[in-house]
């Protein structure tokens, strides 16, 4: 039967609900059957770190039941083993524990008590709703740390080598000879071992600064068939933007490589490209 993923997301904080008793006993408080599992489990009672972790199994369904992994059993390997390695290691080291180091021991935690059904190929940790770290099987040495980006221009999709009705029948109002505008949000993914001296594979405020340098100041408030230099000649689709955005930033994250870029146009379009 052909392989199929699997992906289970657990949303949970890091709070009073985690205690450490007086004999260094840990554990949750509370009962299960009354939270909010929407929400998060544990509940979030305090102000403290709301983490979400989606883990991503592969293998074939079971023929009877068209399981992979009974989801329950996902949500126990999570709840077990990753979250009370996340509780003592943000109880221990609070704001100074990175994401990628965390992600990493989490990887390692469960990767040996995952079930059989299903081999582990993603472990992904959301610190924000704007900030991804993932291991991928294949090299759990390296990490891939996702931000969200946004920019708002304006763009015309028209091409001079067709005739008017041409591009009014291909495009339609988005050849607009004024052009239009969006909201654009840019996914950019770098990925990397993790330096041993600062647990990140690089610095975020420098990835920031980078994106904003090279993409956000170039493309923010801009027309850019007329103000772009990287669509003179090119027309400015939302595929094309995502290859223009990869070029812009590909020369500048060294020692990290660049994974991946993904432009949402709309709520309902996105681009995503990957390199060569």
């Amino acid at each position: 039967m052909a392989s199929i993923r699997l992906t289970r997301e657990v949303r949970f904080s890091i709070d009073r609900d985690w205690v450490r008793g007086a004999h260094g006993e840990e554990g949750f408080v509370g009962a299960l059957p009354v939270s909010n599992s929407w929400g998060g489990w544990p509940s979030a009672v305090g102000v403290a770190p709301y983490l979400v972790l989606r883990a991503t199994l592969e293998g074939p369904p079971d023929p009877v039941t068209g399981y992979l992994v009974n989801i329950r059993r996902i949500d126990a390997l999570l709840r077990e083993h990753a979250i009370p390695t996340a509780a003592r290691r943000l109880s221990r080291e609070g704001v100074h524990v990175t994401g990628e180091r965390l992600v990493l021991d989490l990887w390692r935690d469960i990767l040996p008590e995952c079930p059989p059904e299903g081999r582990l190929v993603a472990l992904e940790l959301l610190t924000t709703p704007y900030l991804t770290f993932a291991v991928r099987e294949g090299d759990d040495s390296m990490v891939e740390v996702t931000q969200q980006f946004e920019f708002s221009a304006a763009h015309r999709l028209h091409v001079p080598s067709l005739s008017d009705a041409e591009n009014r029948a291909v495009f339609g109002k988005c050849n607009n000879p004024r052009g239009h505008g969006h909201n654009y949000q840019v996914d950019v993914s770098i990925a990397g071992e993790p330096d041993p001296r600062t647990g990140s594979v690089m610095p975020l405020p420098r990835f920031e600064e980078l994106v904003r340098t090279h993409v956000i100041d170039a493309l923010d408030h801009k027309h850019l068939n007329d103000d772009v230099p990287q669509f003179a000649g090119l027309n400015p689709s939302v595929e094309n933007i995502a290859c223009a955005i990869w070029r812009m930033l590909a020369p500048h994250v060294a020692p990290a490589k660049l994974s991946r870029v993904r432009v949402w146009e709309t709520a309902k379009t996105c681009a995503e490209y990957r390199g060569q």
